[in-house]
């Protein structure tokens, strides 16, 4: 390390007002990274002590912390604030050999065979899904989406259909959510934390009910998947570890999915252009339902996906504690220091998109390909060896309900609408974004 570097000190930065932070957390993470990037550049402090952050700015700082060589920085020491109480175990949030174990078991419900089989699926449940949406001039978006991949996630990830207990179960994935970045971290009736917690344990009494069955019998879902799966080693799960992994990937497939979904939704009612060129495309495969082949032909839907994902990405920011002390931009950096990486602020910086806050799904067509100006400046799905596991589910998953979606409907939203948007802890409209829906 140079003197040079090890002299340089990290800007402080602790806002104009106290908590100020914490409000431009919650209210609106773009524009708080925005401000505190333009007031300090790619590296800035906040905070006291071990509660202190230092956030790490623009693509190469996506790069350093994602790939992590040499496992320099721990993710469940970052994560494990936020998801340990409601989400204990969660993939996203493990470390090292257990990680990479972990990981191995779960590649087994994510193959090729298995994608197509859940594909297969869900064509049918979509159909049946979209078929109660009601035409007028107020239709709610969000609540409708999210009860969509709600239904999907039930039937392809544990091979049942809720029922009645579709909206309690709904109900416990939202609670669970919302209390893991809960501020205050007590289990006092009627706060936020309180109810992620109860919310957790409906989810875990629902998945530990279903185990002896999915046990007992190999069945064509992700519950069945990780109980029969089995590395190259011949390692498998454990119950407990089922259940963790299955009250996470619930969430994070049908949450995730319904942020996306919505975001595509409001951009193409603002842009019936672009809409209708959608529609096209679906139009010219001929068919109700997709089949795992013409993932590839739905190339209009796979930029706008791209599009929203850049817009609005499900995580905003990702923590990570530094187990060694490092360097970066010229700033030495301690160990065991906190800090995170902002892809909402990668994915609006003015040096790798051109007019990043215009809505143009054709930066991501072959010739402009902005985000392969560097290999970390798209990060939704983060990268390196925490990479999504889900993310070509995803893309099947969104590209199914589209097309079915374009071919039965039309919508439009006035012009001088602006969705508000909450984009902690993932991004969803305060309003549930209300269209008008026309029947094709």
């Amino acid at each position: 390390m140079t003197t040079a570097a090890a002299q340089r000190r990290i800007p402080q930065d602790h806002g104009d007002y106290p908590l100020q932070f914490l409000f431009g957390f919650y209210n609106d993470i773009g524009r708080l990274t925005r401000e505190v990037y333009r007031r300090n550049g790619p590296v800035m402090k906040s905070g006291y002590g071990p509660a202190s952050m230092v956030a790490l700015f623009g693509p190469d700082a996506n790069q350093l912390v994602l790939q992590n060589r040499d496992d320099l920085f721990s993710s469940h020491e970052g994560w494990n604030w936020i998801l340990d109480h409601v989400f204990p175990g969660a993939i996203m949030s493990m470390d090292g050999d257990q990680h990479r174990l972990q990981r191995r078991i779960m590649n087994h419900a994510f193959k090729k065979p298995a994608l197509v089989s859940y594909l297969e699926q869900m064509n049918p449940h979509i159909s049946d899904g979209l078929r109660d949406w009601r035409s007028g001039g107020d239709f709610r978006v969000f609540p409708a989406v999210k009860q969509l991949t709600l239904d999907l996630a039930t039937r392809v990830f544990m091979g049942i259909g809720l029922g009645e207990e579709s909206n309690r179960i709904n109900h416990a994935f939202v609670d669970a959510v919302e209390g893991s970045i809960a501020p205050i971290r007590f289990a006092i009736p009627g706060t936020r934390y309180w109810r992620g917690v109860k919310g957790r344990a409906t989810l875990v009494e629902m998945f530990n009910a279903l185990l002896p069955q999915k046990r007992a019998v190999e069945t064509p879902d992700f519950f069945s998947a990780f109980c029969h799966a089995v590395s190259e080693s011949g390692e498998r799960y454990t119950d407990s570890e089922i259940v963790d992994h299955m009250a996470f990937l619930m969430m994070a497939a049908h949450d995730t999915t319904t942020s996306t979904l919505t975001t595509m939704i409001y951009a193409l009612g603002k842009e019936p252009r672009w809409q209708e060129r959608l529609r096209e495309q679906s139009r010219a495969l001929g068919k109700t339902g997709i089949g795992f082949d013409d993932l590839e032909k739905l190339e209009l839907i796979g930029w706008t996906m791209k599009e929203a994902l850049r817009r609005y990405p499900p995580l905003p920011a990702m923590p990570r504690r530094a187990l060694r002390e490092f360097e970066f931009m010229g700033y030495r950096i301690p160990a065991r220091q906190l800090v995170g990486i902002a892809p909402i602020h990668t994915h609006h910086m003015e040096e790798i998109w051109n007019h990043p806050f215009r809505f143009d799904p054709e930066r991501f067509a072959p010739g402009r390909e902005e985000h392969k100006q560097h290999h970390f400046a798209w990060v939704p799905f983060g990268g390196g060896p925490h990479m999504c596991i889900g993310q070509h589910f995803a893309e099947l998953q969104v590209k199914a309900i589209m097309h079915q979606l374009l071919l039965r409907n039309r919508w439009t939203i006035p012009q001088h609408y602006r969705m508000p948007y909450q984009l902690v802890p993932i991004a969803r409209p305060r309003d549930g974004l209300p269209v008008a829906l026309e029947k094709i």
